[in-house]
């Protein structure tokens, strides 16, 4: 481990244990306080009436999630064209449209300069699906990453920072499921040499423990946008969110520290990506509804199975994305050892 990447490490253990520090005092004060630590998460969040923060802003608890492009009772009707390689044009071998008059679902009279050239972007190193976004991310946008077990939630973080180095940018990924050496370890698999970027103090890669990360959330929030600053990041990512959310019992808790998570999030001034496990009810929502509203871009990695349901193949869609113009149509997707590959020209049927 790097000084810079044992620094940053150790700026965040220091801020849990300040946070565990405030968590006690603050039960010692209140009588009152329950004994239940997982209540107590977020030491001292109260103050301020922490509970109802931003509830006038959004209610993930009661608001529908985002309806489907294409309507759930047909996914068992989806089949794919051939893949052939990402970007090139396949045709379709089953005689549908081969999206050629407006290519990945984008108004035919859409161009560049309908785009606010003020507003600066990057790419997400996605092949595939960075041509399915016109002009690219907005700078300093939050993104999530939406999907079930296997979708590819991980390869897709590790793949957007590793565009940002071949850049020569700097970046930290805070996971709160996998050990820091099996993260390294993922690159590595896909050639990508984060072990070196580690060693030239580029990245900081720091597992945490969701629930001393959720007892500290209020102090890790408040100081992060200093660690990042002075780490000198460009991008950073949050796998998984969901891990997050899930060390609070309570709706309203849950909601109030996650929006207030979000927001330190916005303020630290770099593209920060967060993936999230899917509902067990819909592929297209997060876990607990709530990290979609609060972002400005949502990506959806879902399953596909074919009609006579011999073979299950992965769809990817863009949901939103705050200030960018974007295809609206579902496309393939494989993951491959190079990382994740999206056929833009393939269609479903």
């Amino acid at each position: 481990m790097t000084d810079n990447d044992d620094w940053f490490e150790r700026a965040l253990r220091e801020l849990e244990a300040e946070g565990e520090s405030s968590g006690r005092n603050a039960r010692r004060s209140d009588g009152n306080e329950s004994t239940d630590e997982g209540e107590d998460t977020g030491g001292g969040e109260d103050t301020g009436g922490g509970e109802d923060t931003g509830g006038d802003e959004m209610d993930p608890g009661v608001t529908p999630g985002p309806e489907p492009m294409h309507g759930s009772d047909d996914v068992d009707d989806f089949g794919f064209a051939d893949f052939g390689k990402p970007g090139e044009s396949t045709g379709d071998p089953f005689g549908g449209a081969a999206s050629g008059d407006a290519p990945g679902g984008f108004e035919p009279d859409l161009t560049e300069a309908e785009l606010d050239s003020d507003v600066e972007r990057i790419q997400l190193g996605i092949d595939g699906l960075d041509s399915m976004i016109l002009g690219g991310i907005p700078q300093r946008s939050l993104i999530s990453v939406i999907g079930s077990a296997g979708t590819g939630k991980t390869t897709f973080a590790l793949q957007f920072l590793e565009h940002g180095f071949k850049d020569g940018e700097r970046a930290i990924y805070l996971t709160l499921e996998e050990s820091r050496e099996a993260i390294l370890s993922t690159a590595e698999d896909k050639g990508w040499p984060f072990r070196e970027y580690v060693e030239d103090d580029r990245l900081a890669v720091v597992s945490m423990d969701p629930i001393e990360m959720a007892n500290s959330l209020s102090s890790i929030s408040s100081d992060l946008s200093r660690l990042v600053a002075d780490f000198g990041a460009d991008r950073l990512v949050l796998d998984s969110v969901s891990l997050l959310e899930m060390m609070y019992d309570h709706p309203s808790k849950r909601r109030s520290q996650v929006f207030e998570f979000t927001r330190s999030l916005k303020e630290v001034g770099v593209t920060t990506l967060l993936t999230s496990e899917a509902s067990e009810e819909s592929p297209y929502t997060s876990r607990y509804g709530i990290v979609e509203y609060l972002t400005d871009a949502v990506f959806v990695l879902r399953y596909v199975r074919t009609s006579n349901f011999q073979e299950t193949r992965m769809a990817v869609e863009i949901q939103k994305i705050r200030d960018a113009n974007h295809s609206r149509e579902t496309k393939p997707y494989e993951i491959t050892n190079e990382g994740i590959n999206v056929y833009q020209q393939a269609n479903l049927f």
